[in-house]
């Protein structure tokens, strides 16, 4: 019998009946990648994880070839790894589906895009973002003044691609903004609060300039999922409708309606609910029509961002999840806006969407390498074992435990499990109350564990688990410490419970024996995931493989390229990782197009305001008084210094 054959014949995980034979579809469901990889991701029949950057098998890339083909280059886990050409298809498969939803809806304007660069401001990707975006004129969008200095300057050679304004502005942002229409650009201001449209009004003045203007509608339609304080009554940003008809009012005066082109709302991020995107576009689409009816220049309708990512893969009104397609989506926005302009027999404006999660967050992948684990139910005990060496006859909580563990069966494992947990609580009070030795103490604890764990082994037989035992899995679960930050690398896991999909990139074709929750390398008790995507709901652990000693087991987060990179902190001095730019090669196969090494430790303690430079001298003068008192020879001392300088210039993650 062959290795493989061997291996697929091991048991398999829970829910699969015994002497079933892993196959590859095995994987597929119990990751549920055909559900959140959306085409992008499968399996191939080595067992390694694939990416298919335009959706087809023709086109695949095998992502364990590529992380072996990095540690030959020298850039060892943990490491983001972007797929460019799922960037492209992502704008594509955005223009295409409202393309479609205007022709079936005889919509009489078209759709753009423009990227909000917060979701992730890597340059590499903004630009190429922009570069793809050409074919479509889509555009940008900036919400901060750094960000539209760094676009003014990308988008010398595109007038007319659109550059929207957001966010709060002062005096120099909104100059900047002017400037940038007196250069010829198709840039547009969003008046978020009042007071910007003085400073809007001042600046055209000085620099005689007509600008496009825009505004954000505060609307009264409430968000859904994590976000929806964003919108309605109480959101951060935009005009009541009352102060709307007050710039009205101004722009009217001075003769300048036509300067208003676009009406903005913000219905929230992430909405996972389709009616709550049908009431806001409704909405912002009788606002619109109403301003055009009173005399405003309006061409532009964006509809902001919202678009949800399927994280989890459910299809389901879910914070990780959304209950609509791309394509239903598109179709009921060009709807809506189509149908209320219809009434009101007015000119179908074009719409523009910011859907910057929905364009990024499939194009990237983080991959990290498990460092070691730790196991509960590796505490075996000898049923035999009835003392613990030097430590005197066996106290009664611990007689009894052993004898608990002695008994079980199928017929009372509850009871067992009962008589286990109790004997532990007693022998934990005798130990606070002085009255048991640290080596019963010991015996007692790798008595419980065994025993929790041949109360689990014998669950598994069973077709109906019992309500006391079902979470034995999870306490008896693996924790396994991995080499990433979750701080700086998966910060929305840490800080709003954010689920992306995890799961081993090779290996795939054998059964995984293991369930664990993973630790990363920070010191913090909060830098560890334990929810993960399941193929029908969210499991509290992850179903890994049993390391090998020698082996590097390699693990990896998908649908990480939306806001990841941009919120992460450095949280222990972990910096960012290395990142990979991947495409695919006209001739088949794959290549690297760019790579920018991750931080080194003095990269990120000049972060901190170290002054790096006096960091190595003052450990020589230590080495030199270390030789003098005789504590180090010379050579030892140079030994110090160069492993010093060495990992100052290091890799801020752990290395092979």
């Amino acid at each position: 019998m062959s290795v493989e054959t061997l291996q697929a014949a091991r048991s398999a995980p829970n829910g699969t009946s015994p002497g079933h034979l892993w196959s590859i579809e095995d994987a597929l469901e119990l990751y549920n990648v055909p559900a959140w990889g959306s085409g992008y991701f499968s399996i191939n029949p080595a067992g390694h994880v694939v990416v298919r950057p335009d959706t087809t098998a023709a086109h695949e890339i095998d992502l364990f070839e590529v992380v072996q083909g990095l540690v030959e280059r020298d850039l060892s886990a943990p490491v983001v790894v972007r797929f460019s050409d799922i960037l492209a298809h992502r704008m594509r498969h955005l223009h295409d589906a409202f393309s479609q939803a205007i022709a079936e809806n005889g919509y009489q304007n078209r759709y753009t895009a423009v990227y909000p660069i917060k979701v992730n401001q890597q340059r590499l990707v903004v630009e190429e973002v922009y570069g793809y975006g050409k074919q479509f004129g889509y555009g940008l969008e900036v919400g901060s003044k750094p960000e539209l200095l760094a676009v003014m300057a990308m988008t010398e050679s595109a007038p007319d691609r659109p550059i929207i304004c957001n966010g709060f502005k002062d005096s120099s942002y909104i100059e900047a903004a002017i400037l940038a229409a007196k250069l010829g650009r198709t840039i547009i201001p969003v008046i978020e609060n009042f007071a910007e449209l003085e400073l809007v009004l001042r600046h055209a003045d000085t620099y005689r300039v007509r600008p496009r203007l825009g505004v954000r509608v505060k609307l009264a339609t409430e968000g859904s999922g994590r976000w929806r304080d964003s919108a309605g009554e109480r959101s951060k940003f935009g005009l009541f409708i009352s102060e709307i008809l007050e710039l009205h009012s101004i722009l009217k005066a001075r003769d300048m309606l036509d300067c208003l082109k676009l009406v903005h709302c913000h219905p929230g991020s992430q909405l996972q609910d389709i009616r709550r995107v049908k009431e806001a576009i409704n909405e912002l689409a009788h606002v619109y029509a109403e301003l055009r009816l009173l005399g405003a220049g309006l061409e532009y309708i964006d509809v902001g961002g919202g678009l949800g990512v399927d994280y989890d893969g459910s299809g389901t009104n879910y914070p990780s999840s959304m209950n609509y397609t791309l394509n239903e989506y598109a179709s009921d926005v060009v709807y809506r806006v189509g149908t209320v302009c219809n009434a009101r027999n007015i000119p179908h404006p074009m719409i523009v969407s910011e859907s910057g999660r929905a364009i990024a967050a499939h194009h990237s992948v983080l991959i990290f390498n498990v460092l070691g684990r730790s196991a509960l139910d590796r505490f075996r005990v000898d049923g035999r074992d009835a003392v613990a060496p030097g430590a005197g006859p066996l106290p009664h909580p611990v007689r009894d435990m052993l004898e608990a563990y002695r008994n079980i069966d199928e017929r009372r494992l509850v009871e067992c499990y009962h008589d286990a947990l109790t004997a532990r609580d007693q022998a934990l009070q005798m130990f606070n109350l002085g009255l048991l030795s640290l080596e019963h103490r010991g015996l007692a604890e790798r008595l419980y564990w065994a025993s929790c764990a041949r109360v689990r082994d014998l669950c598994r037989r069973l077709g109906n688990v019992p309500e006391e035992l079902e979470d034995l899995e999870n306490v008896l679960s693996d924790t396994y410490f991995c080499n990433f930050s979750i701080f700086q690398s998966l910060p929305d896991s840490w800080a709003i419970d954010q689920l992306f999909p995890i799961m081993p990139v090779h290996r795939l074709g054998e059964p995984p024996t293991r369930k664990a929750v993973l630790a990363d390398i920070t010191c913090d008790s909060d830098g560890k995931v334990d929810r993960f995507v399941g193929p029908r709901d969210i499991q509290r652990t992850l179903d890994l493989h049993e390391p090998i000693a020698g082996q590097e087991y390699y693990l990896g987060a998908f649908l990480v390229g939306a806001y990841q990179e941009t919120l992460g902190d450095l949280h222990n001095l972990f910096g960012d990782t290395h990142v990979v730019h991947i495409k695919l090669h006209d001739e088949g196969g794959w290549w690297i197009e760019e790579v920018v090494k991750g931080d080194t430790a003095v990269r990120v303690l000049e972060y901190m305001e170290y002054d790096v430079a006096q960091l190595a001298p003052a450990l020589a003068r230590d080495c030199e008084r270390a030789v003098r008192e005789g504590r180090l020879s010379v050579a030892e001392s140079q030994a110090v210094k160069r492993f010093y300088e060495n990992e100052l210039n290091g890799y801020a993650y752990l290395e092979p």
